[in-house]
């Protein structure tokens, strides 16, 4: 009998993803900003 064991590691975040982290990341800084300056923030694209 096999003593060794496998480990499933989860695949990388892939690229569609990431952009869209980015994304959010983007409209979140700016819905900070305009509630910074008193305005109502922009949502979506």
């Amino acid at each position: 009998m096999s003593k060794t064991a496998s480990v499933a590691l989860a695949p990388s975040a892939s690229l569609l993803a990431r952009f869209l982290a980015a994304v959010d990341r983007f409209l979140m800084a700016s819905a900070e900003i305009s509630n910074h300056n008193g305005d109502l923030p922009r949502f979506g694209l």
